[in-house]
């Protein structure tokens, strides 16, 4: 008989959390969510909570608990940060699901990890500015990471396979996003609208954003440095528009084991909530025959200079990449806002980090204070 498993969900509204939440209704007798904490979307948020009725419910701010409250019975309901780090490390949740979006989950995430839980990380920004801090803290506690990124979970899946030290490289793909083919000379004119149309994955529109700029696969790269324990020089990126290949990992012996599958964020969601066990998760067979033709080639660091910085980031490490991720985030907002233009993006992230000097991180009251430095100067 399998033991049940007790999941807290951070950011249970966004596009990660609704999708485990798909995974987690197909099977009821492995999960049980025991808590719930979101943002905005408090009206989702409800229909969340009545669903799985978890025990313990956090919402972003103090006016919407009253909002809440009301509609999901003997739930406690807690608000802000404390009420994402209570859910995160004090709901009684086995396996914690980060998926809030930003720095934001920074706190949570870290506070999941001190107290012992095994963290499925959706939140790529923890590890991108605090990759040090967070693998220190599991290190000390016990806790475990287990990606969720469908690509760091293709390396992890890919990983099984021999020993670090026969590692040669780790291989990240990137679909290349919406603009792959388009010429650089048109980036200027491009709206938000059609940023937002990524060719292949569902997901948020920050990301979706970053998928564009390739700058999801700059952070992806910082991630996997922390994730898996290999230098951004053991770490390259590939564009391979069918996204069937996840992820790619490259032994001394020139074997190269990679993780093929249909894009659909479930099949490395459900990996990360059922592990070491593999379920069902609702995905579609991947059909090669289908497929038809897989291509791969180098992302043109001209058309794309947010992969420059990102490395540039990696590779220097202490606060840069803090200043690359908080000046990205606030550019890629001020576009989604349409108060800047797409190319403006990668040149803005550029200007911040020529403004600074990379120093240590010592604490997340650091790490923190240099966020909120690099998006008042955005």
């Amino acid at each position: 008989m399998v033991q049940l498993k007790k999941i807290a969900i951070l950011g249970s509204t966004g596009s990660i959390g609704t999708q485990a939440l798909d995974v987690v209704a197909r099977h009821p007798d492995r999960f049980q969510v025991v808590a719930l904490a979101a943002g905005a979307q408090v009206d989702r948020l409800l229909e969340q909570a009545r669903r799985v009725r978890p025990r313990l419910i956090s919402v972003r701010n103090k006016e919407d608990v009253a909002k809440i409250k009301p509609g999901v019975g003997a739930a406690k309901v807690v608000w802000g940060d404390p009420g994402a780090v209570e859910v995160a490390a004090d709901s009684g949740a086995d396996l914690v699901l980060s998926a809030i979006v930003g720095a934001a989950g920074l706190r949570p995430t870290l506070a999941a990890l001190r107290a012992g839980k095994t963290v499925a990380l959706a939140n790529k920004e923890s590890l991108v500015i605090a990759g040090e801090l967070m693998t220190g803290e599991a290190r000390r506690s016990g806790a475990r990471l287990l990606p969720v990124d469908s690509e760091h979970s293709a390396i992890f899946q890919c990983l099984a396979s021999g020993k670090p030290e026969e590692v040669k490289r780790l291989v990240l793909t990137a679909s290349g996003g919406p603009f792959l083919n388009r010429p650089r000379e048109t980036f200027a004119a491009i709206t938000v609208e059609e940023a937002l149309q990524h060719p292949n994955w569902k997901m948020g529109p920050k990301i979706t954003v970053d998928s564009a700029t390739l700058m999801n696969k700059g952070l992806e790269l910082i991630e996997a440095r922390w994730l898996f324990g290999f230098p951004p020089e053991q770490i390259d990126i590939q564009i391979h528009p069918q996204s069937i290949v996840h992820s790619m990992v490259e032994f001394c012996d020139g074997s190269v084991i990679a993780q093929l599958g249909t894009p659909d964020m479930r099949c490395a969601i459900s990996h990360a909530l059922a592990w070491p066990d593999r379920i069902a998760s609702g995905v579609e067979p991947l059909s090669l025959t289908k497929a038809g033709s897989l291509t791969f080639f180098d992302p043109d660091p001209e058309k794309f200079p947010a992969l420059r910085l990102a490395r540039h980031a990696a590779e220097g490490g202490g606060s840069l990449p803090v200043v690359l991720n908080a000046a990205n985030e606030a550019a890629v907002d001020k576009f989604l806002r349409k108060k800047i233009g797409f190319l403006d993006i990668t040149r803005h992230v550029e200007t911040v980090m020529s403004r600074h000097q990379r120093q240590p991180v010592r604490s997340i009251e650091e790490l923190l204070e240099l966020d909120r430095w690099a998006r008042e100067i955005s």
